[in-house]
């Protein structure tokens, strides 16, 4: 019998093929329009932190921080390959404003991994010699003259670098075929800095500089003086994650214009026939995708004064929850300064805190799931209490020390003066009063497991505390605070100094809701003044935070960074200890320059904060 063959048929569709084609095409042209050398990239992430110390080392501004910078559209002259690829049409620039430094995610300029590496450490060593540019050629000269004469041991390494720039610089020129006098009069000026003046101009601009910083490319000055004037400012809370990930130069128009009002058209334009063209336009599923990449081809984004401002108005104005529904307020409010670090001085009375009391909140027995728990920490912090002894040979005391006395009377050489003959009952304690201040923003309203919130687990964190104190019989105070502008810092008590821990006390603390947002400097400052009324010797403030200050009015970024260091330091000089723990994995990129190398601690699992939070008190009082 013989065997039948079924012949095996492969059918590939018409669009498949195609997409096939175009896959292929498309990596191939890349790979040829590449002139970077991927085998010897550098990325900015391994570095980061030895760029900052490196930042602080050469003189920058120790508050800045040191971030990756988004591409920037720059037309240059380009080879037909660049053309058919689509590339060399956006670039990574080095560049900085008053809040961070922005180099490149990943540099492979070079064929060598260490030169890689270098471009990094001189680009950070020019920005900590170049704050501003005024001139981008010129500026850059004379920074790289001074940052030379200032530090000579890096001359050597900067002759290899431009050499091996040049190098690649005039590889890409060879390949283009042609060659132009700016190229000419950067090659120059890479090697002998401060040559030329001035740089020749032209309808195309140069291929990118790696060894030079640019212009801020987000925000000009003109703006900047806009900002500052415009009370009303704001911007969006949730966009601030979005907005960081790449600067763009912003533009603000005025619209308010006195033509606005009713547009005229006449009806029959909508029937020219010559006008329709039967075009199927399906509607995109993911508009906010089209957005942000279209967001991303624009370098300059024009806003609108006008109608942002009063929408930003109306919509916080309905955040704030209505007299009836909210806590009580203590007073009319406190007026406390604020730091304004463009203009080095305080701005006095310029925030208003106002004192909340939950007086509606029922008096709450201590959750059960914490019973367990509490009870085990408060076992150790019994401990702390001093045991009560007597203390022999006093000068003064409760009883007379018969001892003492049979002694001093049997003593043949008897002394004159009165003898130590008395017995004292020593009533010695820890002597510290510890103010807890807990930030209550609405960034603690996000979930970090199926079942707890931020807010849940500072709640926890505080009943803990607050028992593992009160068996210790240490002093302390618990406050929670957020802000909506410098108008409205709300301050809210939850156990006073002189008010012992009861159910009322777990009952406020269980009321706790996420506020607004995180105006630190403030809330410092009150909570300095309340420690500094408190008689004992050694003063703590520990805060509990999730997050960097920020507002949404001009504290956001390094401006609430500065104020919130200023309150620190105050605090400092009345005698308090300040001292930061937080859940935030971007902290140790502020909180070092703000509280110190020992002034934070980061909890990498926030869920356990209210276990480490008893231990790390007892490390800071444990004198």
């Amino acid at each position: 019998m013989e065997s039948s063959k079924t012949p095996f048929i492969i059918v590939w569709e018409e669009s498949n093929m195609e997409e096939y084609v175009g896959t292929v095409w498309h990596k191939l042209i890349s790979q040829k329009a590449n002139i970077n050398h991927q085998e010897a990239t550098v990325s900015l992430s391994d570095l980061q932190s030895e760029l900052a110390t490196y930042y602080r080392a050469m003189g920058g501004d120790p508050g800045k921080s040191i971030e990756a910078a988004n591409t920037h559209k720059v037309k240059i002259h380009r080879r037909f390959i660049d053309k058919v690829a689509g590339s060399q049409q956006r670039f990574y620039l080095a560049w900085q404003d008053e809040r961070c430094l922005r180099l490149p995610p990943t540099v492979s300029i070079c064929t060598d991994t260490s030169l890689n590496e270098d471009i990094y450490f001189w680009l950070t060593a020019m920005a900590a010699q170049m704050p501003n540019i005024n001139s981008w050629f010129t500026d850059n000269q004379f920074a790289t003259l001074q940052l030379l004469k200032k530090r000579p041991g890096l001359k050597r390494r900067y002759h290899e670098l431009v050499e091996a720039v040049s190098d690649e610089r005039k590889r890409y020129w060879k390949k283009l075929s042609a060659i132009n006098e700016q190229e000419i009069q950067i090659q120059q000026a890479l090697s002998e800095p401060g040559s030329v003046k001035q740089l020749i101009e032209s309808k195309l601009h140069p291929l990118p500089v790696a060894l030079w910083l640019y212009p801020s490319p987000w925000m000009p000055t003109d703006f900047i003086a806009a900002e500052e004037t415009e009370e009303g400012s704001s911007s969006e809370p949730d966009a601030i994650e979005e907005a960081d990930a790449g600067r763009k130069q912003a533009n603000r128009e005025d619209d308010s214009k006195e033509t606005d009002g009713l547009l005229i058209f006449r009806l029959e334009s909508l029937f020219s026939w010559t006008e329709h063209i039967p075009v199927d336009r399906p509607q995109e599923e993911d508009m906010d995708e089209d957005a942000k990449s279209a967001a991303e081809d624009l370098d300059v984004i024009t806003l609108s004064k006008k109608r942002r401002a009063g929408a930003a108005k109306i919509r916080f104005d309905m955040d704030l929850p209505s007299p009836i529904h909210d806590e009580l307020p203590l007073g009319e409010g406190i007026r406390l300064p604020e730091w304004d670090y463009k203009k080095q001085q305080m701005r006095d009375n310029f925030c208003l805190l106002q004192p909340f009391l939950a007086d509606e909140a029922p008096p709450t027995p201590m959750p059960v799931h914490l019973r367990a728990l509490a009870a085990k920490i408060c076992r150790q912090f019994e401990l702390l209490i001093p045991e009560r002894r007597w203390l022999n040979r006093q000068s003064q005391g409760e009883e007379l020390d018969l001892n003492a006395w049979i002694d001093h009377l049997s003593n043949p050489t008897q002394s004159v003066d009165m003898p130590d003959c008395y017995r004292r009952l020593s009533k010695d304690h820890r002597d510290l009063s510890c103010l807890l201040l807990a930030d209550i923003s609405m960034s603690t309203d996000a979930a970090i497991n199926d079942e707890q919130k931020v807010i849940d687990v500072i709640k926890d964190s505080l009943v803990i505390f607050s028992s593992a104190l009160a068996s210790s019989r240490d002093h302390f105070a618990l406050y929670g605070f957020s802000s909506v502008k410098n108008k409205q810092i709300r301050y809210h008590l939850l156990k006073n100094f002189n008010e012992p821990l009861s159910d009322g006390v777990y009952g406020r603390i269980h009321s706790l809701k996420p506020g607004y947002y995180t105006r630190m400097g403030t809330a410092i400052r009150q909570s300095t003044e309340i420690l500094k009324e408190q008689k004992t010797q050694q003063k703590l403030m520990l805060i509990l935070s999730d997050g960097k200050p920020n507002d949404i009015d001009h504290y956001e970024g390094r401006y609430g960074i500065e104020d919130t260091r200023q309150a620190i330091l105050e605090a400092k000089k009345q005698g308090i200890k300040p001292f930061c723990i937080t859940i935030d994995h971007e902290a140790n990129k502020y909180l070092p320059y703000l509280f110190g190398e020992q002034g934070f601690c980061l909890i990498s699992d926030p869920a356990r904060l209210p276990i480490l939070l008893p231990r790390l008190y007892l490390n800071l009082t444990k004198n």
